[in-house]
């Protein structure tokens, strides 16, 4: 917002201006709003009544004030100490973030003149519609949460098919990751956890497989749960689906063929989908019914319409016929 102090103090607080006498937590908390909604000033030094008292700083507290913001948010807005009729004020400017921005664990929005935290159905509502929930970090996650040899394989693999262009392959696990966009601001993202994490149930409680076996509707012969980073439930559960499911060989020559019920590249792209696909806000697994002459794949997920309104799940089944 390119508007002068003066004309800032003249306005009355708004969607877009919050006026502060003193940096407070209130000021964390207005940014975090801004960011999340259609960004907006601060300015610190000016009571709600418009008048202009100023800021008292001592040696080296701006400073301070500058490195609380971006220690608490994880987001540095742009920062200034300005004068106004020979006072001191600091003023914030707030653009809208890319990534939702958080204080203290809660996401706050901009309503009118109020800064209010979003309750959960808002809030599921903002990272559908912004699609950023994959880039979100939590100060918790660490560099010890994540599986050195995932990792590895994954680099492997990608140079291999030609997916993963390295000149380095020994190059260090941050740097990596940071090439694949997997960190935000120092921090490992959401995605990253999923994707290379020992144990991603610990933040996520229903990113986790259910492989049911069953004679009927209501009748389970067998059932088993598979969690563990997405490579590892992608390759568990294809084998969790083929130990389900009837094989018969052929010999071609001096060849043997393998004749699954299902082709495997449809299970596997079945499985695939149901990962991308699912909802990690919702704290259920994704299931997966195998019964005698189809395989039932759902998750709580799907693509968002023009309209941005929730597919309330996202459901795919295979068909076997006999010959």
């Amino acid at each position: 917002m390119s508007k002068s102090i003066s004309e800032l103090i003249k306005e009355a607080e708004n969607q877009f201006i919050e006026l502060k006498e003193q940096f407070s937590e209130g000021v964390l908390k207005t940014i975090s709003a801004f960011a999340n909604t259609s960004g907006g000033v601060i300015l610190i030094g000016v009571k709600d009544n418009k008048e202009v008292v100023g800021i008292n700083l001592k040696v080296g507290e701006f400073e301070e004030i500058v490195n609380k913001i971006v220690d608490s948010l994880g987001f540095q807005p742009e920062i200034k100490l300005v004068s106004f009729n020979r006072k001191k004020l600091i003023r914030i400017d707030v653009q809208k973030s890319s990534i939702p921005i958080k204080y203290k664990g809660i996401y706050y929005k901009r309503v009118g003149n109020t800064t209010r935290g979003m309750n959960t159905d808002e809030l599921s509502r903002f990272f559908r519609q912004d699609l950023r929930w994959e880039r979100l970090t939590k100060p918790e996650f660490s560099i010890d949460d994540l599986d050195e040899e995932t990792i590895k394989n994954f680099v492997s693999l990608g140079t291999s098919k030609g997916r993963l262009n390295l000149q380095n392959r020994n190059i260090s696990t941050q740097v990596l990751l940071k090439m694949l966009g997997l960190i935000e601001n120092e921090h490992f993202t959401n995605a990253c956890i999923l994707l290379f994490g020992k144990n991603p149930q610990q933040f996520f409680l229903g990113a986790k497989m259910r492989v049911v076996r069953l004679k009927d509707n209501i009748t389970i012969i067998g059932d088993r749960w598979i969690s563990g980073n997405l490579f590892k439930q992608y390759y568990e559960t294809e084998e969790a689906i083929k130990s389900l499911i009837n094989v018969r060989y052929e010999i071609k020559g001096f060849n043997r063929e393998d004749i699954w019920d299902y082709p495997l590249p449809a299970i596997r792209e079945g499985i695939a989908n149901a990962l991308i696909h699912r909802d990690y806000l919702e704290g259920r697994e994704t299931q997966i019914k195998v019964y005698d002459d189809k395989i039932w794949f759902n998750n709580l997920g799907g693509l968002l319409d023009p309209g941005n309104i929730k597919i309330q799940s996202n459901t795919c089944t295979l068909s076997y016929m006999r010959a």
